[in-house]
């Protein structure tokens, strides 16, 4: 088998050892692939690993030996699936492997909130300006007793929630038609008129679909306190950016903490990446990314070619 890794520093930076892919043939491993390099990278690939390099119809139909393409990741919008479909070529994913990794992002966002703890460090060092060694500039809370709203109860979610309660925190639940409400049902489900205006906190762990897309946007924004904090660690298009920016300089909301953009990476006009709000936090897609997500992400590429050649394909998706 000839496996292709078309972008392996989205995975890691030397610290993993990626010869255990060797097992399964010869392994060639890319940095990072442009859109123009794919096709004679993948023409005589069987199996094609890929983290953020695009798998386009075009790409595939570059590829005639190719039998199995890997998300190295959970999400497969890289990948044309209807292409992949047509060509009789599997296409899986590796689900779960970065829980809890994002659900202590999302708790660093809150707890960074709560504390204004970079703030105070960036002033931490002018304190002959001050006449104490304290300050009062930046108001400070608890988080117990404050609500954070959860919109997608999947396992992150229902991480974040864990989380949530071991502080003392009320959590809500956007109310979904036709979901099980399996995950945590005691949690009340709240329609959107009453969960928007209840809590302090609203996080976004929902998947991205035509009717997610946007669904934070300006009506949703004008729902929320104006003491409250919008947390974005799902899909950058589940945000109207640009109506976001606007709350953030009207004061609609307090402040937002964002891991994902609607491009990535983001154009020098994106109206986040622009906005100078004291309490807009930015990651760079790093909530997944700690040292053990990254160690579980690569065993289960492993399980994915290891249980495709057995004949019996693992996180199937096409």
């Amino acid at each position: 088998m000839n496996i292709v890794f078309l972008d392996a520093s989205t995975l890691h930076s030397g610290e993993l050892d990626l010869s255990v892919l060797e097992q399964f043939g010869t392994l060639t491993c890319y940095p990072a692939s442009s859109e123009s390099e794919i096709p004679e990278r993948i023409k005589s690939a069987d199996i094609v690993i890929t983290n953020k390099a695009l798998m386009t119809a075009a790409n595939i139909a570059a590829a005639p030996h190719l039998k199995l393409i890997v998300s190295c990741a959970t999400g497969v919008n890289q990948i044309d699936l209807h292409a992949a479909k047509s060509t009789g070529v599997t296409v899986s994913n590796v689900a779960g492997y970065s829980t809890p990794s994002v659900a202590q992002h999302v708790f660093t966002y809150i707890l960074n909130f709560a504390t204004q703890i970079p703030q105070f460090n960036a002033e931490s060092r002018d304190w002959p300006n001050f006449p104490i060694f304290t300050s009062l500039a930046h108001p400070c809370f608890d988080l117990e007793g404050k609500t954070l709203g959860i919109i997608g109860m999947g396992a992150i979610g229902e991480a974040v929630a864990k989380l949530a309660i071991a502080f003392g925190m009320r959590i809500l639940v956007l109310e979904r038609q036709g979901s099980p409400n399996s995950t945590l049902p005691e949690l009340p489900r709240l329609s959107a008129e009453a969960f928007y205006s209840n809590c302090d906190f609203v996080s976004l762990h929902c998947p991205l679909t035509p009717d997610t897309e946007k669904c934070i946007n300006t009506s949703v924004l004008g729902k929320m306190k104006s003491s409250a904090y919008l947390i974005n660690t799902g899909r950058g298009p589940l945000i109207d950016e640009a109506a976001l920016a606007q709350a953030l300089s009207e004061g609609t909301i307090a402040g937002a903490a964002i891991d994902v953009l609607s491009s990535e990476p983001p154009a020098t006009d994106n109206p986040l990446i622009t906005c100078d709000h004291p309490q807009l936090v930015i990651t760079p897609h790093t909530a997944w990314s700690t040292i053990e997500a990254r160690k579980r992400l690569l065993a289960g590429v492993v399980n994915n070619i290891e249980t495709f050649l057995e004949g019996a394909p693992a996180n199937k998706i096409v």
